[in-house]
């Protein structure tokens, strides 16, 4: 058992505070945070431990989790070099880290932290809090195996975990977003109730639309190709709707927006 102490408590550490209980952790779980409102809220729902001085939070660190938002990385690291009293020994002892931070590569974290830090990358998705998460992870060559292995079954727990290289981390970040569903889910129940469904009725139509066909492909064995092709029958309603969609830039909008967000995360890199 590991001391994982996941440093910010936010949204994400929710996340992933709730999928790690529902998968049954066996690590210790510790959350700092400056907002003591923040700690008292996880703690109540979590039964985890918290600690508000960072000095105390990181004595008990095993891996630390960086879970603040990409443009406070700097801020946080100096904080904990100041906390341990010089920055080559940033976490108290060689120690691992793990940053959930978009768009801020391995190279700025090792400058940032020095040695004897073992920096990994992760990104979750909020999607872990009900066990159905998707992470990805990049680990840098002289990672030691068992760092490894942690890492993997830490984000395991609550969902698939796959290892990309790390020059196409932003690109993964924007496009699995979870965000493009909870938005594409809003958009069609807008339609629908413009064409005269009431709301319950139009979330539930748009929500089987979107989930429960996507559930379909990952659970099955046809091809995208496949079920498109035979949800969208030549001259019936699916074919109209989507060439509509398609006429009206929708292709090109998802483009544009993906572009949109990786440049977004390689400027918070420059933050």
């Amino acid at each position: 058992m590991r001391t994982v102490v996941f440093l910010g408590g936010g949204r994400i550490t929710s996340a992933m505070l709730s999928g790690l209980c529902l998968g049954k952790t066996r690590d210790r779980l510790v959350v700092h945070d400056r907002n003591p409102g923040k700690l008292r809220d996880l703690k109540e729902r979590f039964e985890i431990a918290v600690e508000a001085d960072l000095g105390r939070a990181l004595a008990q660190a095993d891996v630390a989790m960086v879970a603040v938002r990409p443009s406070s990385v700097r801020d946080l690291l100096l904080q904990v070099a100041q906390a341990a009293g010089k920055t080559n020994r940033a976490l108290g002892r060689p120690a691992l880290a793990v940053s959930l931070a978009a768009g801020v590569p391995l190279r700025i974290l090792r400058r940032l932290a020095g040695p004897p830090v073992r920096w990994v990358r992760a990104m979750p998705s909020p999607a872990c809090r009900s066990g159905r998460g998707l992470t990805a992870v990049t680990f840098p060559r002289t990672l030691p195996g068992a760092d490894r292995k942690f890492v993997h079954d830490f984000f395991a727990s609550f969902g698939q975990v796959i290892e990309i290289r790390e020059s196409k981390f932003d690109a993964f970040t924007v496009t699995f977003s979870c965000s493009h569903g909870y938005h594409a889910l809003a958009a069609r129940a807008r339609a629908g109730q413009e064409a005269g469904l009431d709301r319950k009725t139009a979330l539930l139509a748009s929500a089987h639309a979107l989930a429960d066909g996507i559930i379909t492909w990952r659970e099955g064995d046809d091809s995208l190709e496949s079920l498109l092709e035979e949800a969208a029958t030549p001259g019936g309603t699916a074919a109209a709707t989507m060439a509509a969609m398609d006429a009206a830039g929708y292709e090109r909008a998802v483009r544009r927006g993906v572009a949109a967000g990786v440049r977004r995360a390689r400027a918070n890199a420059g933050k």
